[in-house]
């Protein structure tokens, strides 16, 4: 197999889903709640917590434990980061679980898990890059780049065959888009 080849299986959607992102969907599905509300803020944090504490030592430190403490901060600050995108905030995020609104404190631990499986995606992918693109070894990712456009000829017009150490510096993010585009392809496929 080609080094190519083997960059992009450990890129497949498959070989992601089987090493990184069913961990954290059966991390999320044996996390049960006892209610979709909460009475208060601090049943709210505690909850958070301890979801955060189950998640992190199912799926990142594997036995591992955060505090209570480390565990509440960092569900509020992806709560954070992810409610800035759509206008929220971790107090809007409250009253939703106190109220069972807009999916309570199921759609907070989904929330949660959507963001730390993307983090693990994302550093597993960095790592398959890390070890396939060395950044201090021109030579490699040259023959990386030849062997991209060879690969995916077909499917990529208007590169430049010849010259592949043309595209050393972009070779990341041409692979990452080849891959985006194959998962897109994929989806179509799957769709009955």
């Amino acid at each position: 197999m080609s080094l190519i080849a083997g960059m992009l299986n450990e890129l497949d959607e498959r070989t992601i889903a089987r090493r990184v992102a069913i961990a954290h969907d059966e991390a999320r599905m044996s996390f049960h709640l006892a209610s979709n509300t909460v009475r208060n803020y601090d049943e709210y944090t505690d909850v958070l917590a301890r979801y955060v504490q189950h998640h992190y030592g199912r799926c990142v430190a594997l036995g591992g434990r955060l505090s209570r403490t480390d565990a509440a901060g960092r569900a509020k600050e992806i709560l954070k980061q992810e409610l800035r995108r759509q206008g929220g905030d971790d107090v809007t995020t409250y009253y939703d679980c106190k109220e069972g609104v807009n999916g309570g404190l199921r759609q907070v631990c989904d929330a949660l898990c959507d963001h730390m499986k993307a983090e693990a995606i994302e550093n597993y992918s960095r790592d398959v890059f890390d070890r396939y693109l060395p950044p201090d070894n021109y030579a490699v990712r040259t023959q990386m780049v030849a062997q991209f456009v060879r690969h995916c000829s077909v499917a990529l017009p208007g590169i430049d065959a010849a010259n592949p150490a043309r595209y050393v510096d972009r070779i990341e993010e041409l692979v990452r888009a080849f891959v985006r585009g194959l998962r897109q392809i994929s989806t179509v496929f799957r769709k009955r």
